[in-house]
């Protein structure tokens, strides 16, 4: 059997998908932090999507789920849900939001943190903070029986047969009850236990159940009370165990991913760009694997090729592990000193599936490596962090955890207002949020976003809307609505996003950092005997007094021999050296306007030189190219840069035009911010074949590209078009099939603010 690899990632929810189940081949139901439960059906097999339907919609975190198989009273089935708010919510799948529930259980005290159902479907079974695990018969919900002993939290609740329950607690006992609450015996683990499931009969290893928890260990047990057998290799908590129909398990855990265990071996891990993988469950019938994590997103994983997601699908899966940030509480303390560079990888083999390496990179960072024992190689999982947001000492407010708790001075002479924010979340929707709870006006949205990227900078974990994190530490993002005039509001009117009235640009950096790759790269060159292409002592000096003026925003003062020697390391260097230069570049074609003159006068031309370097070039190192065209992205932000891009766009639009349909995530970002920026330009010196050309392109990327930021800002460029002319949107309608392809990239990113722009973009289509 083939490795399980991405069929679907579900997107909808706004916070941690705390519990998923699969009771068939085209149903998954999801629970999340975000107060709602949701039904996601099948609605096309090749490659699998999926629509969503909110099924229920309280006020506190819904933390458990468990589904009741049909019958002839509930013929659909019904859907159990269970959190923070201790009632456990049982209704029909066919039932609408609004609809009353068939029953709501009421008799914890605390939050109601497992489910579970008999296997004749007559018996729920729940476990909850307050010490407690009851047994509700379905249908006489009126009743339930309490199972006594437990002495803290019961985390994890197993009905094995329709009459043996099976019990995981925070003390560390594991215990088998009877239906009629009579307790069999109590089982010692040695620590807390968070996670059970139930083995197929006759089980290879003889065991009959599995248990998991704090000490990153699964066991499996007997029902007489017998360990069989330990599986090692997580390495944080494991939260959730699942069975596959063929015996192998799969289990999902702080430490960032699922492993599938096959005779007591691990044989595949599949890592997450997320914090944690919440919660892992089964299809019965085909052996698919859904996940709910902390980055908000299910996923479904199959071993089957006809339900494998599309190409790009999976490549954009794998991109976003490899670009995510893992925080350095997760992997202890690091001697760098000792930890072996680069060479490792191609030197030494893994000794197990699922092995982690880290590696001191040339660069500095310590990134993540995991052994593929089917591919047979180290797959990069991510990289080291080592910020304050992600230590780990959470701040509490308001009853929730949160990695930062901002003080905000709004009015003075006030107190400051408080602001909450998880690495995991959209800074822009947190910002929205923080203004609508405190009644301040759509003028504050900016700075508020500003604020929250600034002091939390390089800490912000792949998992959320973002670019993710840049190869030299320069990360920025686009913030939905930057500095748009605000127009005169009522307070229940809705601002609008379209059309975008202000250039984007991408100026952030760690300046040494920089530097110092420079420095790295060029003592190589003169050891490598190439003089003609390295950098002398005076020269160094000129840089560094260069790289120190843009540090300190005083480009008006540059010396051209410094922007020289960025352009000469830009597009002179072997290509493999030549990122940190394109990241100085970028930085120069946003400054100072007589600098921006300066790149664009002399002979060639800065875009001319940087495709004649062959930055553009098909075979081109991809960050490269990615980086050059931030630079071309930058020129927007003077009044020369713009003049120099409008004279240009012909060739600046041919060598662009060849990567609209990558996969690479920082990379068709940085396209679709040059789109949005040609959008505001045409919008003061309108050219028709030109907005038709980027229309064209833009129907392109909506119909290609799966990552959320890049989707929003392909669509927010569209609609900046749409609204320069009535032609526009007619030629968009009747000729490029605009329409189709809004409606592709709605259904790949659920986000609110990518429906709101969608909303906007169709009210102009359709006028």
């Amino acid at each position: 059997m083939g490795d399980y690899k991405l069929s679907a990632s579900l997107r909808g929810h706004e916070d941690d998908v705390r519990s998923v189940v699969f009771p068939n081949p085209v149903t998954v139901l999801s629970a999340s932090r975000d107060f709602t439960v949701r039904l996601w059906k099948l609605e096309t097999s090749n490659p699998p999507t999926y629509d969503c339907t909110i099924k229920t919609h309280g006020k506190e975190f819904v933390n458990s789920l468990a589904f009741v198989p049909p019958s002839a009273e509930y013929p659909d089935g019904l859907i159990v849900s269970g959190g923070k708010d201790q009632i456990i919510d049982v209704r029909q799948p066919s039932k609408a939001l609004e609809d009353n529930a068939d029953a709501l259980l009421l008799g914890h005290g605390s939050n109601v943190c497992a489910l579970d159902v008999s296997p004749n479907g007559k018996f729920i079974i729940s476990g909850s903070w307050d010490t407690e695990a009851r047994i509700w018969p379905v249908g006489k919900w009126d009743s339930s029986t309490v199972l006594q002993g437990h002495t803290a939290s019961v985390w994890a609740v197993v009905a094995y047969d329709d009459s043996t329950i099976i019990t995981g607690c925070a003390d560390k006992e594991i215990r088998v009850f009877q239906i009629s609450g009579q307790l069999l015996r109590s089982i010692q683990t040695g620590d807390v236990v968070r996670a059970l499931c139930r083995l197929p009969t006759n089980h290879p290893s003889g065991a009959q159940f599995a248990s998991a928890g704090n000490d990153a260990v699964i066991r499996l047990w007997t029902l007489d009370g017998r360990q069989v057998s330990e599986l090692h290799g997580h390495e944080n908590f494991i939260y959730s165990l699942a069975a596959l129909p063929d015996g192998r398990l799969v289990s999902s855990s702080e430490d960032r991913s699922v492993r599938i265990w096959d005779n007591r071996q691990c044989v595949q891990t599949i890592t997450h760009p997320a914090i944690s993988v919440w919660s892992v469950a089964v299809c019965p019938q085909n052996g698919d694997i859904v996940t709910g994590a902390s980055d908000r997103i299910v996923r479904i994983f199959t071993h089957a090729p006809e339900r494998y997601a599309d190409p790009a699908a999976i490549q954009q899966f794998n991109d976003d592990v490899k670009d995510s940030s893992i925080p350095q509480q997760a992997v202890g303390d690091i001697n760098k000193e000792k930890l072996p560079g680069p060479d490792f990888l191609t030197l030494k083999s893994g000794t197990k599936e699922g092995q982690v390496q880290m590696i001191n990179e040339l660069n500095g960072n310590i990134s993540a490596y995991q052994w593929s024992t089917t591919a047979n190689q180290w797959v990069h999982i991510g990289t080291v962090v080592d910020q304050a947001g992600s230590s780990g000492r959470k701040i509490s407010h308001n009853g929730k955890e949160y990695d930062y708790v901002f003080d905000v001075d709004v009015e003075e002479g006030k107190p400051p207002l408080k602001l909450p924010y998880n690495l995991s979340q959209n800074p822009y929707e947190v910002a929205r949020k923080f203004c609508e709870d405190n009644k301040l006006p759509i003028t504050y949205l900016d700075q508020v976003t500003n604020f929250i990227v600034q002091n939390t900078q390089s800490a912000t974990f792949g998992q959320s809307t973002s670019q993710g994190v840049d190869p030299w530490g320069t990360e920025s993002r686009y913030r939905p609505g930057d500095a748009q005039p605000a127009p005169q509001q009522t307070p229940a009117s809705i601002p609008k996003i379209l059309p975008q009235t202000q250039y984007l640009d991408i100026l952030s950096a760690n300046h040494k950092v920089i530097f110092n790759k420079i420095k790295e790269f060029n003592q190589a060159l003169v050891d490598e005997g190439m003089k003609d292409l390295s950098l002398n002592p005076s020269d160094i000096e000129a840089l560094q007094d260069t790289v120190t003026k843009l540090e300190k925003h005083a480009t008006d003062s540059l010396d051209p021999t410094g922007v020289d020697l960025i352009v000469k390391t830009a597009t002179q260097w072997p290509p493999e050296k030549r990122l940190p230069g394109l990241d100085f570049l970028r930085l120069l074609t946003g400054s100072d306007s007589t600098v921006v003159a300066y790149l664009t006068h002399r002979q060639p031309n800065i875009i001319g030189a940087l495709a004649e370097s062959g930055t553009f070039a098909n075979s081109s190192i991809l960050n490269n190219t990615m980086m050059a065209v931030r630079a071309l992205a930058n020129l927007f932000k003077t009044k020369e840069g713009q003049d120099v891009a409008a004279d240009n766009f012909d060739n600046i639009h041919k060598y662009v035009h060849d990567f609209i349909t990558t996969t690479n995530r920082n990379l068709i970002i940085a396209i679709t911010t040059l789109y949005i920026n040609y959008a505001v330009l045409l919008s003061s010196d309108s050219n028709a074949d030109r907005a038709l050309t980027l229309l064209d392109d833009l129907s392109k990327i909506l119909r290609s590209a799966t990552d959320s930021e890049a989707l929003y800002r392909a669509l927010v460029a569209t609609g900046t078009l749409l609204c320069l002319s009535k032609d526009y949107c007619e030629a968009g309608r009747d000729i490029l099939e605009l329409g189709n392809a809004v409606s592709s990239a709605e259904g790949k990113a659920k986000e609110p603010r990518i429906k709101k722009v969608v909303a906007e973009i169709r009210e102009k289509l359709q006028g």
